[in-house]
């Protein structure tokens, strides 16, 4: 009897992982696109809903807004940072990623009503604006708010693809830029920034897609009445009770992240010659 080619049962491998996400991911996304279709009766009256309600397409272009302007103060407060890490010494790198990864060894609802207390007016941050003259001013319950804790939570999120990505790039290619005769700071514009569009391209669509499902932080440092799409998808289904517009709303959020994936994918082909990668060497 020949026994089975070594590779031929590889497969297998995946079953177990398959599995797991077929019954964590795909069957209760399943449920919701069908609910969306079929609740309170079979049709596309939620998708309409979503399309001509004035208020529901307001928390869906409110969540758009936040999600790119949280996107770009992590990426301008995050290049920087990543860049002193690859050219620092191994020791204070090491500082440097700790600082990075200790959010990751804290409790979500710990740092949240942690800016709780530095956001509130008469907390931290507005005891060291008034004593600076500057004057307090209402952050907590504000889109400011939510932004300052989406921003402190999703910086790791745009910090590592980036330091990934600058970590490979050859710094004798900006030196040969400057014996040509370039500035330095051309040097690393023209040759340094476009070698670094991988991890810029990966953690911009890390910390977008995260910030479109965030729903602790705007919950804590927002205000109902400048909800984001998970909070709003959270009303409907659990206070509402109406599964089908919740479905809509969870709906919306899935192609738009779908459709970012696919936009930022085709982007950075197009600039940067090949796929965006995420640490630890995914590509998208």
């Amino acid at each position: 009897m020949t026994a089975p080619a070594p590779g031929s049962r590889r497969w297998l491998l995946i079953v177990p992982t398959a599995l797991l996400v077929l019954a964590g991911f795909g069957y209760p996304v399943a449920t919701i696109v069908v609910r969306s279709v079929t609740q309170p009766e079979p049709g596309l009256q939620n998708f309409s809903w979503l399309l001509h309600d004035a208020t529901a397409l307001e928390v869906l272009g409110r969540t758009l807004v936040v999600a790119a302007v949280a996107t770009l103060i992590t990426l301008v407060l995050g290049y920087p940072y990543a860049y002193l890490m690859t050219v620092s010494g191994p020791a204070l790198r090491g500082l440097l990623m700790l600082a990075v990864l200790m959010p990751f060894w804290t409790s979500l609802m710990v740092r949240v009503f942690a800016w709780v207390i530095i956001l509130q007016d008469h907390g931290v941050l507005n005891t060291v604006l008034d004593a600076l003259g500057l004057g307090r001013t209402q952050l907590l319950g504000t889109t400011t708010g939510v932004l300052i804790g989406m921003c402190q939570i999703l910086m790791p999120f745009m910090v590592l693809p980036l330091f990934n990505a600058m970590r490979s790039i050859d710094r004798r290619l900006v030196q040969a830029g400057m014996i040509c005769g370039a500035p330095p700071w051309k040097a690393f514009w023209r040759i340094f920034v476009p070698l670094s569009l991988p991890g810029v391209f990966a953690g911009s669509l890390m910390v977008f897609i995260l910030s479109l499902g965030f729903y602790i932080t705007p919950a804590v440092l927002g205000s109902p009445r400048q909800e984001l799409l998970p909070n709003a998808l959270y009303t409907q289904i659990s206070e509402l009770l109406n599964w089908g517009r919740g479905g809509a709303l969870a709906v919306a959020l899935l192609l738009t992240a779908g459709v970012l994936l696919a936009v930022t994918a085709w982007v950075s082909k197009r600039v940067t010659g090949k796929s965006a990668q995420v640490t630890g060497g995914l590509e998208l």
